[in-house]
């Protein structure tokens, strides 16, 4: 305390050296050093005596908000005045991160912020570790989304982001006795120092209500409740680019009108303030639990918002750009993508205003929706797949059910009209499931009907979508369906957060040009045998993995070795992801060490296990797998014949702060969803890119990476996309016989070895032929065997260091593909046809 007490005096004399004036564009560190200097006393949120490290950081947030704001502003006129077409991509989640690295490495200000801080008293790596994750998403929708808003930034599109801004986030993951535990995230406890609140740009969003019919038969959504949307902005600067775009998050709040003065003053706060406490519930956290109607229609309401409010900014746009437009032009110059199915709304809502607000007829209003709006299908699973029910929309939008009646209407007429052999396939192709037990409406089908493009994120999941779940609409419209594989920024995911093997690469290249053309990683291939790049390259992870060994022991307290071979599982608790495979895998390879003499253990490959992950909170069986992650980890780790050998540890509240750690000190990497089941990954792509070997199965964009990269270098294993229904129909019918030490390692766990907890509900899913949560769905038990397999090659590569490293660069020489650079540029190309904007 004393020590931390002289520090804060010693950099607040320091700072009282350096003279506080503004100097927004800064570049040399004495000129930020002021500049920083200025914003501690003419911005301040502290005390003015301190000068700690977080109130260094909030300081040097807003002195490089400054240089972004510019750029910023420059590139908000520059649109305006070109008058581009122009993407808006939306989604229900951004994934984000930490802003500052990210933005003094884009603006190449790195080097001159970390020697005024220095000037300061303080250390750039202290000062970023301040900043708390964004939290606006969870998993690999809301990353994917990021790397998207920085490739289009990068590459000078004019695209901007449209999101919600939640207070909340989804939680914070803590780990207890009795498992996870959820908290609400803090990251606006104070304020974010990156977003500007944009007071002047504010929309109405109506929920509830009725709907009146005029005297000459338009139609009118009146009544219900009215929030406000207000505007918040996220700058997303370009890398070495002037172009700086936005993220725009909403937020609800209701006016001051709404708030009932007289029963406030009568006692009756609560009712008082009604509608404020509503408008606060609607960003208050992303994806709010919904197995009862009040949280089904918390969802809707904020899907509805997050729709409605940017389509009113585009709509406003569209129009201040240039005066007496036409409404024929829209498509030409508004581009609208919608991630996933949460977006859906945005298709009748689009509608709405431009009959009911604009005065557009039904043919006018369709052609134009229908040749702005896009759609990115994300998953092949059915219960991802949103269906809304009737009666909730009915209550909640009573005007976009009407128009969604009309859509399906008019669909089902064409499709007898034009295409009777489909006539048996329309219950299944309309939108609206009439199903009297329980009406729905088809958020994917409305979505695909509605599109002019429909693509999926990896090549196998773009042909399971043509040949199995859009099949039938692939026969109406061949040319509708794409494939568009996912990407990762190079910028994030390698050049900031892996600055020593980013040295590397660009000293063997001869060129850093491979940050924004990563095609050229592709050099390394040349190389991959020369001992001196392979001792290099072995430091710069060794180094790595001693910074990730650093970390693990601060948040675990449990102690890891990085000489052992440290294998990382981290992404969203899912059954289908089957941590549980990897956890029960490791629950084997502990046994096999328990029964082995300690000379044979010698001789064995070290192992740290390491796997992360949030669970949703009502998701029991994962909450399950994360509960027996952690059981198994306190056992392994303090058997003394053991924990030499095997470590088990469970890293808490994965986010992409603690990935940016554990991707670079990585070297094998699990991604063994059940084949056919995940739409892309991301995270594979992460880790394949710095280096790090990838065990898994023919899933996602698994199956281009190993194309990439080399199937030599790629450690397979499990059943293929088109054996799964067999092997479930099998299973069914009696027919699986599972594999000895599968057995052997879900009895370990009944035996009470990892503690007293029940984990016969979470075993069950694996046992039985068929019924709801049994027969095994995910084909752990079918897979195990050849899991093993494939981990017992793992260890002999691992042993094999020359082999080993080879396999290693040709890991990162391979990932040039998969850069979110080249998905934007086909994105722009062959979807939103939208062009270069470049700032001057």
């Amino acid at each position: 305390m004393a020590d931390a007490k002289a520090n804060g005096k010693n950099e607040a004399a320091k700072l009282a050296k350096i003279p506080a004036a503004a100097n927004p564009l800064a570049n040399e560190p004495s000129a930020i050093a002021s500049n920083i200097s200025y914003h501690v006393q003419y911005s301040p949120h502290f005390s003015p005596t301190k000068f700690e490290p977080e109130q260094a950081f909030f300081a040097t947030a807003e002195s490089v908000r400054d240089r972004l704001i510019q750029q910023w502003n420059e590139t908000y006129h520059h649109f305006n005045k070109v008058d581009p077409k122009q993407t808006y991509y939306l989604s229900m989640e951004f994934l984000q991160g930490r802003t500052l690295t990210n933005a003094i490495g884009s603006l190449d200000i790195q080097n001159a912020y970390a020697d005024a801080l220095n000037n300061l008293g303080h250390v750039l790596e202290e000062i970023a570790e301040q900043e708390k994750d964004a939290a606006l998403g969870n998993g690999g929708l809301g990353r994917l989304a990021s790397c998207f808003l920085d490739s289009m930034a990068t590459l000078n599109l004019p695209a901007w982001g449209y999101g919600l801004r939640y207070r909340y986030g989804l939680f914070k993951q803590k780990i207890t006795k009795q498992g996870q535990e959820e908290v609400a995230e803090d990251w606006l406890e104070k304020f974010s120092p990156w977003e500007v609140v944009r007071h002047d740009v504010v929309f109405p969003v109506r929920f509830f209500g009725s709907v009146m019919v005029n005297p000459n038969g338009t139609r009118k959504w009146v009544g219900g409740e009215v929030v406000q949307a207000v505007a918040y902005d996220i700058p997303i600067p370009g890398y070495k680019t002037k172009n700086t775009i936005s993220l725009r998050l909403w937020d609800a709040k209701a006016s001051a009108e709404d708030f009932n003065l007289f029963q406030f003053n009568d006692g009756q706060y609560e009712s008082a303030a009604q509608l404020h406490s509503r408008a606060q519930q609607i960003c208050a956290v992303l994806y709010p639990g919904d197995s009862t109607e009040e949280g089904k229609l918390l969802r809707l309401k904020q899907q509805f918002f997050l729709c409605s409010a940017s389509l009113q900014d585009m709509i406003l746009r569209f129009k201040e750009r240039k005066s007496g437009r036409q409404w024929s032009e829209f498509p030409s110059k508004v581009a609208v993508q919608l991630n996933d199915t949460h977006p859906t709304l945005a298709i009748p809502e689009l509608m709405r205003l431009l009959m009911d607000e604009e005065g557009l007829g039904w043919d006018e209003a369709w052609d134009i929706t229908t040749r702005t709006v896009a759609y990115t299908n994300h998953t092949v699973l059915p219960e991802a797949l949103e269906k809304w029910s009737q009666a909730v929309m009915w209550k909640l939008l009573p005007r976009h059910m009407e128009i969604i009646e009309e859509i399906d209407k008019r669909f089902i007429a064409m499709v007898r009209s034009t295409r009777s052999d489909l006539e048996s396939k329309i219950p299944s192709m309309c939108i609206l499931d009439n199903n009297p037990k329980k009406p729905v409406v088809r958020m994917a089908n409305l979505c695909v009907v509605s599109a002019h493009t429909v693509n999926g994120v990896a090549q196998l999941h773009s042909d399971i979508l043509k040949a199995d779940l859009f099949a039938d609409y692939v026969s109406l419209w061949p040319n509708k369906l794409q494939n568009k594989t996912n990407g990762i920024t190079p910028r994030r995911w390698l050049r900031f957060c892996n600055p020593e093997l980013s040295k590397i690469i660009t000293k063997w290249l001869k060129t850093d040009q491979w940050v924004t053309n990563l095609d050229l990683l592709v050099g390394l291939r040349q190389f991959a045998d020369n001992t001196e790049l392979q001792a290099e390259w072995e430091s710069a992870k060794m180094a790595s993995k001693k910074h990730l060994a650093d970390y693990i022991w601060r948040v675990t307290g449990v102690t890891i070795d990085p000489n052992s071979l440290f294998d990382i599982q981290v992404k969203r608790i899912h059954e289908y992801k089957r941590q549980l495979l990897n956890i029960l895998g490791a629950i084997y390879r502990y046994k096999e060490l328990k029964e082995m003499s300690p000379q044979e253990r010698k001789k064995t490959t070290p192992r740290t296990i390491m796997i992360g992950g949030k669970a949703f909170a009502t998701y029991t069986n994962a909450k399950r797998i994360v509960k027996l992650v952690n059981d198994v980890g306190e056992v392994v780790n303090t058997d003394p014949e053991v924990n030499s050998y095997l470590k088990v540890v469970f890293v808490p509240n994965y986010n992409v702060s603690v990935a940016e750690l554990l991707i670079p000190g990585s070297e094998l990497s699990q991604h063994i969803s059940t084949a056919g089941m995940e739409a892309s990954g991301t995270s594979n792509m992460k880790f394949s890119l710095n280096g790090c070997l990838i065990i898994g199965t023919l899933d996602g964009a698994n199956v281009e990476i190993r194309q990439e990269i080399g199937e030599e270098n790629f450690f397979l294993f499990g059943a293929v996309a088109e054996q799964v229904p067999k092997l479930r129909k099998e299973r069914e019918d009696g027919l699986f016989k599972p594999d000895p030490r599968f057995e052997e390692a879900k009895q370990f766990i009944r035996s009470g070895a990892f503690g007293s907890y029940d984990y016969n509900p979470l075993l069950d899913s694996l046992e039985g032929n068929t019924g709801y949560g049994r027969g095994d769905y995910f084909l752990v038990g079918y897979d195990f065997p050849s899991y093993l397999e494939a981990q017992d090659r793992v260890d002999q590569a691992y042993k094999d260091r020359k082999k080993w490293l080879k396999m290693s660069i040709l890991s990162t020489a391979g990932s040039g593909k998969f850069s979110s650079d080249r998905t934007i540029a086909q994105y722009a190309k062959e979807i939103w046809n939208i062009t270069e904007c470049r700032t001057a």
